[in-house]
């Protein structure tokens, strides 16, 4: 029975996948093309319709593997199948696929256009808003302080450091309703160590320019998931270490 069930909860992430692919590569309305690609501009090549210039045109090579191999469906697939088999089936279980959803969609996006669309979170906002409240862990003002501090921390960060978007913003209040407190915080520590993991390796194979810029989104979904997974023995692993 188990292995029925986790074939088509992954089948239904493999289609769910498809869509949410397209959602996630629909451009936005009057975007901007993609900014900063990850490479290092050629020092000797002129500034007409140089390679490099071509590749800032049309976007960082990073985002290949969203063509030929489906990559984004077989993720989708793995997080649903995660989602089940760590929660079963249970409503905790369906936030998880509302998160991985999201997840998927702003990853893609961000990585695609550097921007996560409005009408994304919006569409977002009441499903797990109303499966919280159907499903919460502990008392709801958990889930509202989680917004809180999710806003309010990269708020901070993106008014200190402008390195951070509005759109990120958004995502983590969002996030933080989804994990609750103190799970936030976990998930918040991890997005962060999971970018500054990937600046390191970026800027070591000489890949980011001179004014590093990544995506910051698949991070705060990473973290998240994490958080929302393992929130509880990754705050008692943190304790313990640091006692």
């Amino acid at each position: 029975m188990m292995l029925l069930t986790s074939i088509i909860v992954m089948l239904a992430g493999y289609a769910l996948g498809a869509c949410w692919r397209a959602v996630g590569l629909r451009p936005p309305r009057a975007a901007e093309p993609p900014v900063q690609p990850l490479a290092r501009p050629s020092s000797d090549s002129p500034q007409g319709d140089s390679p490099d210039r071509k590749r800032r045109q049309d976007g960082p090579r990073k985002i290949r593997f969203f063509r030929g191999f489906p990559a984004v469906e077989l993720a989708t697939a793995l997080l649903f199948l995660w989602a089940y088999v760590r929660f079963g089936l249970t409503g905790e279980a369906l936030i998880g696929a509302a998160l991985v959803s999201l997840s998927v969609i702003v990853t893609v996006s961000d990585l695609r256009f550097r921007r996560i669309p409005n009408k994304v979170l919006l569409a977002f906002l009441p499903v797990l808003v109303v499966l919280r409240l159907m499903f919460p862990l502990g008392p709801i003002w958990n889930h509202l302080l989680g917004a809180f501090l999710g806003l309010g921390a990269l708020m901070t960060i993106a008014w200190l450091t402008r390195g951070i978007g509005m759109g990120d913003v958004k995502l983590f209040a969002l996030l933080g309703w989804t994990v609750g407190l103190p799970y936030v915080i976990a998930a918040f520590v991890l997005a962060f160590v999971m970018g500054s993991l990937a600046g390191g390796i970026l800027w070591a194979t000489g890949r980011l320019s001179a004014q590093p810029s990544i995506p910051f989104a698949p991070c705060l979904a990473a973290g998240t998931l994490a958080a929302f997974g393992y929130g509880a023995p990754i705050i008692q692993g943190a304790l313990t270490l640091f006692h």
